[in-house]
């Protein structure tokens, strides 16, 4: 009985994961998909798709209540076995809904670790995991002891925006103070940080059962942070492997998942090398795929796909058979990733070989390229940024387009 198809439902208020209802679909599941009103006439994988829910709002803004109401509504008829959340934003509402329906997997407490950038920081300094130095925006005394004991630049950051989203960077008490104020009441949904310069690497994990059965370390050329800073190009490549930053930075992030208490599914955490010391720091983590087609630079590399994989970790979870990981390449790719100033910009004069995967997004232009070296992989990337900056990039928000996601 145990194998015979389960009820999944996905939770997901950004357009992606459709590779992950695909996989769960063709494993012989009922498919169950909750949207946001906003993305009705996305081209979802309908064909995989049992039936599609939307709920008015987008991101954080779904009434809960009424979110429980219509899946307790749906339960009356489907005995739904799993509740995933395909995206950054979909993580509260998948714990909420699991802790009130009492259905198995990550419940709010261990959300938080994976959504709450101050639940994680508290969380992994208790652990002995270096973080940069921190503190919340609650007591004003704890505030002006870190102004005064921590030296500057810091940055405020939002405790549950996805990447680089809300961040403001400064260099003083008196500023610090002044975005605080201006702040308000909102100032509890921010942390104070010391802003550490150094390589930002980010982890893209599979984890079953507690422990990391997939690790692919890459570093940002151009982060996310400095992308929304100030515009630019985006870029990440993997690193070289067996490297000592590969070594240190999977280690790491198995620490991050056993102090997290992470069990099962996909992972992507953002880590840095400080330039001053040379230590790993932890930045960030989530329980989903990265974004911003991180996904498929790391299939380029590896072989591994996370959103398939996942899918399948997920249905071996719930019909209890033995999961195993494909074989692992160990090739090399990379990302060059852009806002663009036409809606599809040209590419076709991008013609090498290596190129694996052209980004298929609106107002973005966006190529990964994969080969067996490392060092062809960075120089097609830095040549097509140079490229992409003459008359394509753009650092203006094009229509409709607010984040990399």
């Amino acid at each position: 009985m145990e194998n015979q198809g389960k009820t999944f439902l996905c939770i997901s208020n950004f357009f992606k994961g459709n590779a992950f209802i695909t996989q769960l679909k063709k494993q012989g599941n009922r498919v169950f998909l909750i949207t946001s009103e906003k993305l009705k006439d996305k081209p979802w994988a309908f064909e995989y798709i049992d039936e599609i829910f939307y709920m008015p709002g987008q991101d954080l803004d779904w009434d809960l209540n009424l979110l429980l109401k219509g899946v307790g509504g749906l339960m009356k008829s489907h005995k739904i076995e799993s509740i995933i959340s395909l995206d950054d934003y979909d993580v509260e509402k998948a714990t909420f809904l699991r802790e009130n329906l009492r259905i198995s997997g990550m419940g709010q407490t261990t959300g938080r670790y994976f959504r709450d950038k101050l639940a994680m920081r508290v969380k992994a300094k208790e652990s002995g995991i270096k973080v940069p130095a921190f503190s919340s925006l609650f007591h004003d005394d704890d505030i002006n002891h870190f102004a005064d004991n921590v030296a500057a630049p810091w940055v405020l950051k939002p405790r549950s925006e996805a990447s680089a989203n809300g961040i403001i960077k400064v260099h003083d008490k008196d500023s610090l103070w002044k975005h605080i104020h201006e702040l308000g009441e909102n100032r509890l949904y921010y942390l104070v940080e010391q802003f550490k310069p150094g390589d930002v690497y980010h982890a893209d994990g599979l984890q079953l059962e507690g422990k990391n059965l997939f690790c692919c370390v890459s570093r940002y050329l151009a982060t996310p942070m400095e992308i929304s800073q100030g515009g630019g190009i985006f870029r990440s490549a993997n690193i070289q492997y067996n490297s000592n930053d590969d070594k240190a930075i999977k280690k790491a992030n198995s620490e991050i998942m056993k102090a997290f208490g992470m069990k099962s599914g996909a992972t992507h955490t953002e880590f840095i090398k400080c330039k001053e010391d040379g230590e790993i720091y932890f930045l960030e983590t989530s329980s989903r795929v990265g974004g911003a087609h991180l996904a498929e630079m790391v299939e380029a590399a590896s072989g591994i796909n996370l959103w398939e994989e996942w899918a399948k970790i997920e249905d071996c979870q719930a019909k209890n058979s033995k999961y195993n990981l494909p074989k692992v390449s160990k090739d090399y790719a990379g990302i060059v990733l852009t806002l663009a100033n036409v809606e599809h910009p040209d590419l076709s004069s991008f013609d090498d070989d290596e190129v694996y995967f052209r980004v298929p997004l609106e107002y973005h232009a966006g190529l990964i390229v994969k080969s067996k070296k490392q060092e062809r992989v960075l120089e097609l990337l830095d040549n097509y940024a140079a490229r992409l900056s003459d008359g394509i990039s753009t650092v203006a928000d094009a229509p409709e387009l607010k984040k990399f996601h």
